[in-house]
């Protein structure tokens, strides 16, 4: 068939443009294969390497996804979430409660499809408060960090040790912008006042002891290096600070308060606009399961939210038979509609009420 020379031309345009489309559309399937089988895991900075070992690396294996880690603070990366306006390109975002909530406040996660997420049925209940777009994966119990050559037990789980003049300058407490404060604070708060969230009480009494207190610490190296100096005898800590310390066969110990007792829980999260939902789920099902948050425990030290995990000698030589049901034992979580609201007032008024003398 012969064309005119218009005609040529617009063949040739034609042409041009589907084998354009083609090639884009080509490049464009490729691109999906390649996002489908990638994720971005936004995480804490520290533990990376063993995280990496219990969980990623298995996960990868089992499904063929390959996993991206980007990692920084809990605030440094909600307030990279909120500057990306949804396009952010992380996929699951492993978060401290308070942060997640603060996130949920502005819309910055999307909630867990649980049809996607079978292992949700192996959790315990406290993991899968209705108050949180996601699961929690593990949790970090508050207590007293001692030397057992100092204290009895008994002594390091009463609050009134804090106030103690026969220790005094010989402890430490957190400050309230850490997790264990924020545990802190509600513990006393339970203990000399109306409940976890009387924040007058508890800013009174911590001040009535601050004169006692050696140092209001912000880092878990804070404390043990301390405790380990033998410039304290004791510290409201995190059970996790007691890990390696317990382990190291030297005379320190973690208790539960006897009354008081709150945690903390990290949650995993899937971001709005993420890239690869589908694989963020199946990642998130995947922590979750038995086997990861056996690995994690023995690698990491995370706490099992899984109620099958296995938890290693290591953690229950700290927190004993609290870790097969932290709430049968007697500890709680914090409710973010309590805690997001007040939260800038209540760090301002504890700088001001307790740690500025």
């Amino acid at each position: 068939m012969n064309l005119t020379p218009k005609a040529r031309r617009t063949a040739v345009i034609t042409t041009g443009l589907v084998a354009t489309s083609l090639l884009a559309a080509g490049c464009s399937a490729g691109d999906d294969a390649a996002a489908e089988d990638t994720i971005v895991v936004s995480t804490f900075p520290f533990g990376v390497e063993e995280f990496q070992e219990a969980v990623i690396d298995p996960f990868t294996a089992k499904t063929g996804i390959e996993v991206e880690v980007e990692t920084g603070s809990n605030a440094d990366r909600l307030s990279q979430l909120e500057v990306a306006a949804g396009d952010s390109g992380v996929d699951v975002m492993l978060i401290s409660d308070y942060y997640a909530a603060l996130g949920q406040e502005s819309d910055l996660f999307q909630e867990i499809d649980a049809a996607k997420v079978p292992s949700l049925d192996e959790v315990a209940d406290f993991a899968l408060e209705d108050a949180y777009a996601g699961p929690a994966y593990s949790y970090q119990l508050n207590g007293t960090l001692y030397s057992t050559e100092e204290l009895t037990a008994e002594e390091a789980a009463d609050w009134d040790l804090y106030g103690d003049a026969e220790h005094a300058g010989e402890l430490a407490l957190p400050d309230i912008s850490v997790t264990a404060g924020q545990l802190m604070v509600s513990g006393v708060g339970a203990e000399y006042g109306d409940g976890p969230y009387d924040i007058d009480t508890a800013l009174s009494t911590i001040g009535g002891w601050a004169p006692g207190i050696l140092q209001f610490y912000s880092s878990s190296t804070e404390v043990t290096n301390l405790l380990t100096q033998g410039e304290i005898v004791a510290a409201d800590s995190l059970s996790g600070f007691a890990t390696d310390l317990v382990a190291s066969g030297e005379p320190y110990a973690w208790t539960p308060p006897a009354t008081g007792r709150y945690m903390a829980t990290n949650r995993a999260m899937i971001p709005a606009g993420a890239p690869n939902a589908d694989g963020a789920h199946q990642f998130i099902d995947y922590l979750l399961s038995a086997e990861a948050q056996t690995a994690s425990a023995e690698l990491v030290g995370d706490l099992p939210v899984n109620t099958e995990a296995t938890v290693p000698d290591s953690i229950e030589a700290v927190v004993g038979d609290i870790a097969a049901d932290p709430v049968a034992e007697g500890y709680a979580t914090l409710d973010p509609a309590e805690l997001v609201p007040t939260r800038a007032e209540w760090v301002d008024r504890f700088a001001r009420e307790v740690t500025a003398g």
